[in-house]
């Protein structure tokens, strides 16, 4: 009896093993990290703050009175721009004071205007002007008022020298800002320039402007370059962001998970601080992701509202010579030099 043979089996492709992309999609992603940050947080590192800087003030300043009236004249200042970001809705809001060098008022926000920048910027020196003005007319009522043991010159005077030194056009007192946000492009490199001419007003002040060096001042030109190379950083890690496709232009919490991810290990790649921390995957959190969230956040793209016509620029400069010339009409500066000897 004939037999058929068997049929011989057909040729299989070769199994190929799954590439590393094919791995990846199929671990689920976690979503991106949310910082856990509260206003009672905010306000308590408000609190903390403030305490150091009169802890250490009270061993620099030579009174406790003068102590508590740069103080009060710094949260003047502060709450003007707070209230000011406050009304137009700014986030995360919070007042800092830094021991030896001021104060300065935190918040965010994605459209920014520059109407509302000039309103903001100009809320803090003009009501502690308008303030000093008013104890000065005082003062020259009855030269003998005193407040708290200080008397009414002094603290008009301190009012006033303080809000007019920080309407200076020199970055990143609130006039060299409000000139940089008003009238320059803030990526330009005539904005890059102005803010090294800046750096270099802060440094000859800090260093000949006094009869002896005040060497705490030099920490503003020092902060001030240490942005510059961090922002030239950041710009390097945008452009990979961009290379990679991942859309920017958004607020963190439209971020897509994936893109939070990648966005992520582009950052401990290029980021000293993060070269301890793994890429991801596997997919774990670490103890500075609020630190990589901050630094996200910074990347996604803020938008300057140019919504300030001619006018409004016009207006605003005449503001701010107003601010110095009003103390001016009104004999103070007179005053002022006549008291001083000369």
């Amino acid at each position: 009896m004939d037999e058929s043979a068997a049929p011989l089996p057909e040729p299989q492709e070769p199994v190929q093993p799954p590439s590393p992309d094919q791995v990846e999609e199929r671990i689920p992603v976690p979503p991106k990290w949310e910082t856990q940050q509260n206003s009672s947080n905010i306000w308590l590192r408000s609190f903390i703050s403030l305490a150091a800087y009169l802890v250490i003030g009270n061993y620099i300043f030579p009174s406790y009175r003068i102590l508590l009236l740069i103080t009060a004249i710094l949260i003047i200042h502060e709450l003007g721009h707070f209230i000011a970001m406050k009304m137009f809705r700014y986030k995360d809001l919070g007042i800092f004071f830094i021991p030896l060098l001021g104060a300065y008022v935190s918040g965010s926000k994605r459209e920014v205007s520059q109407t509302q920048s000039a309103i903001i910027l100009l809320a803090g020196p003009l009501p502690g002007i308008l303030f000093g003005i008013i104890l000065f007319l005082l003062f020259k009522q009855n030269p003998f008022q005193e407040f708290a043991g200080m008397s009414y010159y002094t603290i008009a005077i301190s009012f006033l020298f303080l809000n007019l030194i920080n309407l200076i056009p020199v970055y990143p007192l609130d006039g060299g800002q409000l000139l940089n946000r008003v009238f320059l492009d803030e990526e330009s490199w005539v904005s890059k320039g102005f803010i090294l001419l800046s750096i270099a007003a802060l440094c000859w002040i800090a260093l000949f402007a006094f009869s002896t060096p005040s060497y705490p001042l030099l920490l503003f030109p020092a902060i001030m370059l240490l942005r510059l190379f961090g922002d030239k950083k950041m710009t390097s890690i945008e452009k990979r962001i961009e290379a990679e496709g991942i859309h920017t232009d958004l607020d963190y919490a439209d971020l897509p998970d994936e893109d939070y991810w990648k966005i992520r290990n582009i950052l401990i790649e290029e980021h000293a601080g993060f070269k301890d921390i793994d890429p991801a995957p596997p997919y774990t959190y670490s103890p500075k992701e609020d630190r990589i969230v901050q630094m996200i956040k910074g990347l996604l793209h803020r938008h300057l509202i140019q919504d300030m016509p001619l006018v409004g620029k016009l207006v605003t400069i005449l503001i701010w010579l107003a601010a110095f010339a009003l103390p001016w009409f009104l004999g103070i500066y007179e005053v002022i030099l006549h008291r001083l000897g000369y």
